[in-house]
């Protein structure tokens, strides 16, 4: 089977592409695929990474005021679609995938118009601009939140997951805290607000360090590249106790996760599919800087189920994320959050993804 595969702009769009293009090679080492991005993008540099093959195109997304860039952007998209033609001509899959982004719009509309079976993949529970605009051609619309489904033509929308989870839910345990120095028999809180960290996050966790040090808990604290000095620094003229372990960046996320109790981070849609698929009870901060606010209707995903608890980021200090932290792990509060978590993971997110392609490909040529 050939699939080409485009997502680009933000990590949440590009690694759950990664995660299915390695999970059905690893299954199924016939397929090949074709990866179609943009030469600015993330996705240029992780792809190429990858051994993947790459092309690109030029493209930018909508502004969401009225502006003559749009016009521009009219343009860009008119002549992506013509070059993204050319491309799946030359290349001839048997469907094309889009896992969001504004790059998504010429490759997946144009298979579309080619009659080349085609997919839309939505990581978060409120879509954005360009997956609501390709549902009206797509044949299938994947989610990863039965919230988004209201979003989208209902004869199309099939729940899958996000195939990051089908490769975080096997991870085993390899001893990877003690590394950072921590010990195997506390309970572990992971706190991270992203590759680039959280500013909030970081200022409420330094405030908090002195009464961190009293807890039964353990805290291995994600600074972020950008913050680590500034806060190693602040931790170290506080005293950092023992039961706290900073670090910069983790490049081992699932050997990691899998021996934490407990994580405190925003709500991005990879980080929830990560953990649910291994059962992790968490403290949500949505981040308030995203668009439409995904990422609190994310959460709220999680703590209506009761797999999370949401703390917003106007609402976060040192004493209530301190309250938070006891009120789930000092309690059996804990063990409930666990179990809900592990009801909402989908392990096999990539494989029903393949499977969706597989029968779209098997009823266009029939």
């Amino acid at each position: 089977m050939k699939i080409v595969v485009s997502g680009g702009g933000t990590g949440g769009h590009i690694y759950p592409a990664l995660a299915l293009i390695r999970t059905i090679k690893e299954k199924h080492p016939d397929t090949s695929f074709l990866y179609i991005g943009t030469e600015k993008g993330l996705e240029s540099d992780l792809v190429r990474r990858e051994k993947i093959p790459f092309r690109s195109i030029e493209i930018t997304g909508f502004k969401r005021s009225i502006s003559m860039e749009n016009v521009k952007t009219v343009t860009r998209f008119l002549k992506g679609v013509r070059r993204c033609k050319k491309l799946l001509k030359e290349f001839k899959p048997d469907a094309v995938i889009g896992t969001g982004g504004y790059v998504c719009g010429p490759v997946v509309y144009a298979a579309a118009k080619l009659g080349i079976p085609t997919v839309i993949h939505e990581q978060n529970s409120v879509p954005g601009l360009t997956n609501k605009f390709l549902s009206r051609y797509v044949d299938q619309v994947a989610i990863c939140f039965e919230e988004a489904r209201q979003f989208f033509p209902q004869e199309k929308v099939v729940l899958t997951g996000n195939p990051r989870a089908s490769e975080v839910a096997n991870a085993q345990p390899s001893n990877a805290l003690q590394s950072f120095g921590l010990s195997k028999d506390k309970k572990t809180v992971l706190i991270f607000g992203g590759s680039r960290g959280a500013r909030p996050i970081n200022e409420a966790v330094i405030k908090a360090v002195p009464k961190l040090a009293s807890k039964p808990y353990q805290i291995l604290y994600i600074t972020g590249d950008v913050h680590f000095e500034n806060v190693q620094k602040e931790l170290d003229a506080a005293g950092k106790p023992a039961n706290v372990a900073v670090a910069p960046f983790i490049y081992n996320m699932p050997e990691v996760l899998v021996e934490c109790d407990l994580v405190v981070s925003r709500a991005g849609a990879t980080t929830l599919a990560e953990l649910t698929a291994l059962g992790i009870p968490s403290i949500l901060v949505p981040s308030p800087y995203v668009t439409n606010n995904h990422q609190e209707k994310n959460a709220s995903s999680l703590t209506e189920h009761g797999a999370a608890v949401m703390l917003v980021e106007k609402e976060l200090t040192p004493d209530t994320l301190l309250e938070k932290l006891d009120q789930v792990l000092l309690s059996e509060e804990w063990k409930h959050m666990k179990a809900a978590a592990s009801e909402l993971g989908i392990k096999d997110a990539s494989d029903r993804l393949f499977k969706v392609m597989l029968e779209l490909a098997a009823q266009k040529k029939g």
